[in-house]
């Protein structure tokens, strides 16, 4: 058996005794449900663990991961996960995540193809299109980068809050707020990029639905 594999159904029974020695019934308490305050909407890069980076204990954070983050509306693995959340669990708080040195944001800076993952980079692109004018005006390329990874958190918490989920969600009152951060892979520091919306009167008229 390959050693990293087997060091994986080691480190599984290490952390189960530990987590038994501090309190006999952890188990058995988790599994009787789950009742997260927190969807995030992270990133899919190894480096960037969801529960870990805040703190948060399994059974705190319900989570979906795609490459940079992305609320893109076709995709029905995201809006099932965004469904459950807000209609089942009755999360309070959606936080997109994405992080700074993203390998998706930066394919999305390039023009080189990478084959079937191009389709899903061209909606990092469509960020790039919106505020063109502003990431094309910063000559430091590094600086540029960085912008349109805020720039892209940004552009996804308002996607999801153009969503008929989210918007029917406070349409009922339900106590719901989206976030958007960054976080630094470097530092291990999160940055706020949007603090809160809970509502869509953010939104273009177009995008506030009439239920």
């Amino acid at each position: 058996m390959d050693a990293f594999y087997k060091s994986l159904l080691d480190n599984n029974k290490k952390w189960v005794e530990n987590k038994l020695s501090i309190d006999s019934e952890y188990f058995e308490n988790l599994a009787k449900g789950q009742q997260p305050p927190l969807l995030w909407i992270g990133c899919a890069d190894s480096r960037v663990p969801a529960n870990e980076i805040i703190g948060a204990q399994p059974g705190e954070v319900f989570v979906h991961r795609n490459i940079a983050n992305m609320v893109v509306h076709t995709d029905i693995n995201m809006l099932s996960v965004v469904d459950y959340a807000v209609n089942v669990l009755k999360v309070k708080h959606i936080i997109v995540c994405g992080h700074y040195n993203c390998g998706g944001v930066q394919a999305a800076m390039g023009n080189k193809s990478y084959g079937i993952i191009d389709n899903w980079i061209r909606h990092i692109k469509n960020t790039y299109r919106l505020h063109k004018e502003e990431l094309d005006a910063i000559e430091d390329e590094g600086k540029r980068f960085d912008r349109y990874v805020e720039l892209n958190v940004s552009e996804q918490v308002f996607d999801l809050a153009k969503t008929s989920i989210v918007q029917n969600a406070w349409k009922n009152n339900q106590d719901l707020m989206l976030h958007g951060w960054v976080y630094s892979i470097k530092r291990g520091i999160i940055q706020e990029i949007v603090s809160k919306v809970a509502n869509n009167s953010k939104l273009d008229e177009v995008y506030q639905l009439d239920f």
